[in-house]
């Protein structure tokens, strides 16, 4: 589901001082164990990684890959980014962003602002995700987050719900309603929605979506899904 081990390698080889930090054939890049990282506005970085810290990307900086262990990644209007990662943090995404790859994390929400474009896919455990007229290139993927494809998104792939396993003890899956999944007015999500657990389900009518497995649609009209 996730390529978090990538993380976790990550910050194992910068706790014990690895060569990926100051490698001299990648200038633009930084790369910390502790504190936070700011690309600067403008401004073309490489890969940007810390361990426990947070990841700010001001508007209109260029970067390739982002990823922390414990913090969050900001990304400010207008930018353009690779894949970002974080275990520990959300991953928020301004207007008219830009990623030439995917968002993921375990313990965090996701938001893509309006204008937004992602290549990939949107990957989280425990953390809800959120889409406003956003384009998104493939599935969106959770397992206790709450899911809303918001009003004139295109998600090209489809959405999936994981059942609860052993696989991410210690990791808590005891919230007692079951996620919400809110397809919004004018969104299209084009792959199938597959729920290995129970959902609430609900589409908004001019809404289009592919073919369902495990819940049953609750058609809506108005600007907002029912309440529970």
């Amino acid at each position: 589901m996730l390529r978090l081990p990538l993380v976790l390698a990550l910050a194992a080889a910068l706790a014990a001082g690895s060569a990926v930090a100051g490698d001299g054939d990648r200038p633009d890049s930084v790369d910390k164990v502790n504190g936070s990282i700011t690309a600067q506005a403008g401004q073309t970085y490489r890969d940007l990684s810390t361990v426990n810290g947070s990841i700010r990307i001001e508007e209109g900086a260029h970067t390739e890959d982002a990823s922390t262990v414990n913090g969050s990644i900001k990304v400010d209007d207008r930018a353009q980014t690779r894949d970002m990662e974080t275990v520990n943090g959300g991953i928020r995404l301004g207007r008219e962003v830009q990623v030439d790859g995917s968002l993921e994390t375990v313990n965090g929400e996701v938001f893509v602002d309006r204008g937004g474009r992602v290549s990939g896919g949107i990957t989280t455990v425990n953390g809800a995700i959120g889409l406003v007229a956003t384009e998104l290139g493939r599935n969106i993927e959770t397992v206790n987050g709450d899911i809303t494809v918001g009003v004139g998104s295109h998600v090209r792939g489809g959405i999936k719900i994981e059942k609860p396993t052993s696989n991410w003890m210690p990791i808590s899956f005891g919230r007692k309603q079951p996620p919400r999944i809110i397809i919004g007015p004018n969104a299209t999500v084009d792959g199938s929605l597959v729920f290995e657990r129970e959902v609430k389900l609900y589409v908004h009518r001019t809404a289009k979506i592919g073919p369902v497995t495990g819940a049953t649609a609750v058609a809506y009209d108005g600007d907002r899904a029912p309440g529970d």
